[in-house]
C-alpha cells in the first residue's frame, strides 16, 4: 500500500450526492514534524560540528586533576607536611608537588581556578595546598568547553576535609 493509498479521506459534500477524496497531511501533523525535526537538529549539531571539546575530553581532564588533587592530599598527609598542586591556566597543565614532571591537559578546554589569595603565584598560575591533616586551602578548579560555556566540569576541594569532588 502507498503512503497517497494510506493517507486519503473520503468527504461527502453538502447534498450527500457527490464525493470526493482528500489526500495530504493535517496542519497538527505537518507541525509536529517539525518541531521533532527542531529538536533533533539542535542536539545533533553541536556533536557533529565539533563545537569545542567533547564531553569525554572534559571528563577526562577533570578525572585527571581530582586524581592529582588527590594523590596530593595523600602526599601531605603520608609524609606529615604540605604539599602544593600548582596549575598553569594559560599553558593548561599542572604538577604534582614537588614533582618536575607537568602533565598537559588537551587545548580545547578552558581552565579556571578559584582559590586563596596566597596560593596564587600569578595571574594565571596558582594552586590548591593540602595540609598534614588532610585538610586544604580549598578551592574549585572549573573544566569549561570555553569562557561562556554552560558545559563544564568542576573538582571541587574540601577546605576542611580535603575531600576532592568532580561536579556536572
Amino acid at each position: 500500500m502507498s503512503l497517497s493509498a494510506a493517507r486519503h479521506r473520503v468527504v461527502a459534500s453538502r447534498c450527500g450526492k457527490m464525493r470526493r477524496t482528500v489526500y495530504g497531511f493535517s496542519l497538527l501533523e505537518m507541525v509536529m514534524v517539525l518541531v521533532l525535526l527542531a529538536i533533533v537538529m539542535g542536539t545533533a549539531l553541536p556533536i557533529l560540528l565539533g563545537d569545542g571539546p567533547s564531553d569525554g575530553e572534559m571528563r577526562s581532564a577533570a578525572r585527571q586533576l581530582a586524581a592529582a588533587a588527590r594523590q596530593v592530599r595523600s602526599e601531605a598527609v603520608a609524609q606529615r607536611r604540605e604539599t602544593f598542586l600548582e596549575l598553569d591556566l594559560e599553558r593548561r597543565t599542572f604538577k604534582i608537588n614537588e614533582d618536575p614532571r607537568e602533565y598537559r591537559l588537551s587545548e580545547a578546554i578552558v581552565l579556571k581556578l578559584f582559590t586563596a589569595q596566597t596560593d596564587q603565584i600569578s595571574e594565571t598560575v596558582g594552586g590548591i595546598r593540602f595540609f598534614p591533616d588532610g585538610g586544604s586551602n580549598g578551592g574549585r578548579i572549573t573544566v569549561a568547553a570555553g569562557e561562556d560555556s554552560d558545559r563544564k566540569y568542576e573538582v571541587d576541594i574540601d577546605w576542611l576535609t580535603g575531600r576532592v569532588a568532580i561536579l556536572e
